[in-house]
């Protein structure tokens, strides 16, 4: 007996039309701002103004505003610096490694996934930066001629890496999500009738015709740049680990970092997605684009990759018992059972228990369910960062030296500033370029769209008959 496969739901809700995907798109950035956006940019450049000025003050006063000691040299500057690489993962793999399997349903969120990877990227940039002191010599750190004799950067290590690395992996997630926007910015530019904006989107879209050969060579550029991206997904997580495997102190010095590390990143950059996606999805009013079904199958790589990291912990513990190593194994004793055990649990707790109740169907398809679930998971990605770090520095290898950390409201301030930051850059990204890829939503129209998968019901019910 011939068994059908059953009709899966649509990607695009009503019956839209293309016109009604063009003008849903590019209304927001036509029209006045809506409320809701003018009251979140305002709240989120209060706390970015803040944020600046504990920068600002911490450059002018010296690192020692920040609660570090002669222990604990790293603390929460590189726990927010690998936290904010982490979640840029998202955008390119959305992006990237779903265009090359040819997934339809990313067509809805790649856009605003690949804007959050930038601002992501950028806000992750600033913690080395600062972290130097004197960030007005930061050119030391480049590989150029000096008067300084032989004093050049040291390619052996994992920290150069980082500057190879990353840089890299924001110059391709920028021009791969440029490239994406050239046809919306011409039609944005189509529809313009002030002068200005249409001279702003005439620049930008690169005069773009929409004929054949554009998108030939569109389709071929978008190609090669998910080929280029798609090893970049796991190369910059995975160097940004070694910055720890690489050392001998206990409970960094592990080959299991750099896979470990990289579906963490997933894991958390997929959260942030889903966060900022429901926020946009009601203030732009774009519930028949981004519905149940994007969120359940965001959901189910949240599942996947939580499992790899709850897996990664358990192992780690493991084999600092199995090890033999008294060191190791104090090391992770320490972590859940020492003075940080409350940020060891709640980093259990919402990395390895919360993901699972998405094993539920009611929950992962719910929509308040996914938002509060997908800030727990950011929280606990944040305490994975400062649990790794801390408890591995505060105990050291001689009693004597151990000491505790306390964060202070610089600490605190810049983090939270940086959180201001990108929110502000997102909602500048949401006002003025399109956060959906609105022609690229068209190509899907036709299989995806509500009316056609209707017809396809009564067609096949009909067969049936």
């Amino acid at each position: 007996m011939q068994q059908e496969a059953a009709i899966r739901e649509p990607l695009i809700l009503g019956n839209k039309s293309y016109k009604d995907i063009t003008d849903d798109v590019v209304g927001p950035i036509q029209g006045a701002a809506p409320l809701g956006w003018k009251v979140m940019i305002t709240i989120s450049s209060m706390v970015a103004f803040y944020g600046v000025g504990c920068i600002l003050y911490l450059i002018g006063t010296g690192i020692g505003v920040w609660g570090l000691n002669k222990t604990v040299g790293w603390a929460w500057d590189i726990t927010n610096f690998v936290w904010w690489v982490g979640i840029g993962h998202a955008g390119t793999l959305i992006s990237a490694v779903l265009l090359l399997f040819r997934q339809k349903w990313r067509m809805a969120i790649n856009r605003s996934a690949e804007a959050m990877t930038i601002f992501a990227v950028i806000m992750a940039a600033v913690f080395p930066g600062i972290h130097m002191g004197r960030i007005w010599v930061s050119y030391w750190v480049l590989p150029l001629p000096n008067q300084f004799g032989s004093l050049w950067v040291n390619f052996n290590s994992p920290l150069l890496w980082d500057v190879f690395a990353i840089s890299t992996y924001f110059s391709v997630s920028l021009v791969f999500w440029y490239i994406g926007l050239i046809p919306d910015f011409a039609t944005i530019r189509d529809r313009m009738t002030k002068p200005l904006q249409k001279k702003i989107y005439s620049i930008l879209s690169f005069g773009w015709s929409g004929r054949a050969k554009n998108w030939t060579r569109f389709e071929e550029v978008s190609l090669v740049l998910a080929g280029i991206a798609t090893p970049l997904v796991f190369s910059v997580h995975s160097i940004v680990s070694m910055d720890f495997a690489t050392s001998v102190i206990p409970g960094w010095h592990t080959t299991i970092f750099p896979p470990y590390f990289v579906s963490g990143a997933v894991f958390s950059g997929f959260a942030m997605v889903q966060t900022l996606l429901l926020i946009m999805r009601k203030a732009m009013h774009l519930e028949n684009y981004i519905h149940t079904k994007h969120v359940e199958y965001m959901n189910i790589v949240i599942i996947v990759t939580g499992s790899i990291v709850g897996v990664a912990y358990l192992t780690e513990l493991f084999i600092s018992w199995y090890s033999g190593v008294e060191y190791e194994s104090y090391a992770f004793i320490n972590r859940f059972s020492g003075p940080y055990s409350l940020s060891y649990w709640a980093m259990m707790t919402c990395n390895v228990i919360s993901p699972q109740l998405f094993w539920i169907k009611k929950i992962r398809r719910s929509l308040v369910a996914t938002f509060i679930l997908s800030i727990v998971v950011n929280i606990g990605m944040w305490f994975e960062r400062y649990v790794i770090i801390l408890t591995s520095l505060h105990r050291d290898y001689v009693p004597s030296s151990w000491s505790e950390f306390n964060a202070t409201s610089i600490d605190v301030g810049i983090f939270i500033g940086t959180l201001g930051i990108f929110f502000t850059l997102f909602l500048l990204f949401a006002r003025f370029f399109p956060v959906l890829a609105l022609n690229e939503l068209k190509t899907i129209l036709k299989s995806s769209g509500e009316e056609q998968k209707r017809l396809q019901a009564d067609a096949k019910s009909n067969t049936n008959a």
